[in-house]
């Protein structure tokens, strides 16, 4: 019986030992084919001896809403993919629990959380084809006839992350920055996925995305075609989180995931199928692609507490304007 950091991932029912379930909450991308699900649950499984189920529910922002809804009848006993954007709301709910684990991290900024423990990171951008003259701010962008394709705050991280975005670099002239895009898009997807692939299809010129995104295409395609545009305004910062629920019927197993993602077997998954940048680099540094893409020169973030404290005015601002 193998078991990670000291911790059984079996029961014994009746004198009979049975794996243990541990069930994950994510978002659709991250269980796809393509995506690190399947290998983090084969990863995970072949160390701790338990049945690992993914979970895929939509896109980031849904996550949380739906552990909201079921409370603490909820079947997951982790969920991975909120963000610095929701942890605040999140944390609020009482329905998560610390982790106890002490993880060692190589992100651009400072990390201290009893509850939320980042697995990758990195930064929003718009991407498009290469050898394209597109606009370099917002400003400029909503001056322009340029298409774009964004993701729905309210389902969506990255949809979340541009609000924040735009208000970080905008503040209280984020609304008149909103009624300026309001032409420019095209449509307003629930998630990620449905975005890029409407992009890809030729639906817009530009789509919400990351600066990492490009390298999908330049390693697991060898296409050069992509390109995400430097903002003048700098970019926005996404770290993103897992955290256990405080009803799991397996805590310990949880703290186990939790620890298990921030090691080698795991982090080096993530350049390569979530696109972003690992929370603790791998020994092998980043795959060759990394260094090839745009390194934002102003880097913007608002703390969990400044998020959750503007997301309703930057909700609303957003939906006034597109409104109109």
């Amino acid at each position: 019986m193998k078991t990670i950091a000291g911790v059984a991932a079996v029961i014994t029912i009746t004198g009979v030992a049975q794996a243990q379930d541990l069930t994950i909450y994510t978002y659709d991308s991250f269980v796809s084919e393509w995506g690190p699900g399947p290998k983090v649950e084969a990863a995970f499984e072949a160390e701790c001896g338990c049945d690992l189920a993914l979970v895929g529910i939509e896109d980031g922002a849904a996550l949380l809403a739906r552990v909201r809804l079921e409370g603490s009848r909820s079947d997951a006993d982790l969920v991975l993919g909120l963000d610095t954007n929701l942890i605040g709301a999140a944390r609020e709910t009482g329905l998560f629990a610390p982790h106890g684990i002490e993880p060692e991290l190589d992100l651009p900024i400072a990390w201290a959380d009893e509850i939320f423990v980042p697995y990758d990171w990195g930064f929003f951008a718009f991407v498009t084809e290469t050898g394209q003259n597109r606009p370099t701010n917002f400003q400029s962008l909503a001056d322009s006839d340029t298409s774009i394709i964004i993701q729905d705050p309210r389902s969506s991280t990255p949809g979340l992350g541009l609000l924040m975005w735009v208000k970080a670099a905008y503040g209280d002239e984020a609304l008149g920055v909103w009624e300026g895009l309001a032409d420019n898009i095209v449509t307003v997807t629930k998630g990620w996925s449905e975005a890029y692939g409407l992009f890809l299809e030729g639906e817009a010129d530009m789509v919400l995305s990351y600066t990492t995104s490009p390298a999908y295409h330049l390693i697991a395609e060898e296409d050069g075609s992509k390109m995400a545009v430097a903002f003048d305004e700098g970019h926005y910062m996404q770290i993103e989180v897992a955290a256990k629920l405080a009803s799991s019927d397996a805590p310990d197993l949880a703290d186990s995931f939790l620890e298990f993602m921030l090691s080698e077997a795991f982090q080096e998954i993530i350049p390569t199928t979530n696109w972003m940048y690992p929370a603790k680099i791998p020994e092998a540094g980043l795959p060759d692609g990394f260094d090839t893409l745009i390194t934002p020169q102003n880097p913007l973030l608002f703390s969990a507490e400044e998020a959750d404290a503007l997301r309703d005015e930057a909700l609303s601002e957003w939906l006034t304007a597109l409104s109109r």
